[in-house]
C-alpha cells in the first residue's frame, strides 16, 4: 500500500509539472493575437479619422466651386441701344452642368459624414466602408467630368481659338474669367481629395 501511494503521488506531481510548463506556451499566442487586433483597430481608426477630415475639406472645395460658378455674372459698363454685353454662367450649358455636379457632390459629402463617423466608432465594420468607396468612385467620375469640361471652356475664354474664329473674352470680362477659373481650381481640388478618399477606403478594406 505504501508503494502504491507513493506511485500515485509521483504521477500527480509530474502531470502538474507538465501543465505548469505548457501554460505559458499557450498564453503567448493569445496575447500576441490580442495585441495585433488592437494595433489593427488603432490603424483603422486613424484611417477613419483622416477620412473624416478629408471629407470636410472636399465638401468645402466642392461647395466653393458651385457657389463661385453659380454667382458668376458680369455686365460690361458700355452698351448700345440694342445690345447689352453680359456674361453669366447659365449662358453656357457646360457651366450649368458644372454647378449641378458640384452641388450634387457637396450634398453627397454631407450625407456621407455619418457613415464616416460610424467607421471611426466601429473601425472593423466593412459595410459602411464598402458603401463609401462605391459612391466615392462615382463622385470622382462626376466631379472630374464637370471640372474637365469647365476647364476647356475657361481655357477658350482665356486663349480663344483662331482656327474656329473664337475670340478670347477675358480681356473684357476679367471678373467673369477670374471667378470661373477659381471655381475650376476648387473643383479639381475636390477631385484630388476624392482620389485620396478612395485609396484610404481601399486600405481600410484590405486590412479587414
Amino acid at each position: 500500500m505504501e508503494k502504491g501511494d507513493s506511485t500515485t503521488i509521483n504521477i500527480t506531481s509530474e502531470s502538474s509539472k507538465e501543465r505548469k510548463g505548457k501554460a505559458p506556451l499557450l498564453a503567448a499566442p493569445v496575447m500576441a493575437a490580442t495585441t495585433n487586433t488592437r494595433e489593427d483597430g488603432g490603424n483603422k481608426r486613424g484611417i477613419a479619422i483622416f477620412d473624416f477630415v478629408l471629407r470636410l475639406c472636399a465638401m468645402v472645395a466642392a461647395l466653393a466651386a458651385a457657389i463661385l460658378m453659380g454667382t458668376t455674372d458680369q455686365t460690361l459698363p458700355f452698351f448700345t441701344q440694342f445690345f447689352r454685353f453680359q456674361a453669366s454662367y447659365d449662358d453656357l450649358p457646360t457651366f450649368t452642368f458644372f454647378v449641378i455636379a458640384n452641388a450634387i457632390t457637396s450634398s453627397y459629402l454631407v450625407l456621407s459624414i455619418p457613415f464616416s463617423i460610424v467607421s471611426i466608432v466601429r473601425p472593423h465594420a466593412v459595410g459602411p466602408r464598402l458603401l463609401l468607396i462605391i459612391f466615392d468612385t462615382v463622385m470622382v467620375a462626376l466631379t472630374t467630368a464637370a471640372a474637365a469640361s469647365a476647364a476647356a471652356i475657361v481655357y477658350l475664354a482665356h486663349k480663344g481659338n483662331s482656327s474656329a474664329n473664337w475670340l478670347a473674352i477675358c480681356q473684357q470680362y476679367n471678373d467673369f474669367c477670374q471667378s470661373t477659373s477659381g471655381a475650376v481650381v476648387a473643383s479639381f481640388i475636390a477631385v484630388v481629395i476624392f482620389v485620396f478618399l478612395v485609396v484610404l477606403s481601399a486600405l481600410a478594406l484590405r486590412k479587414s
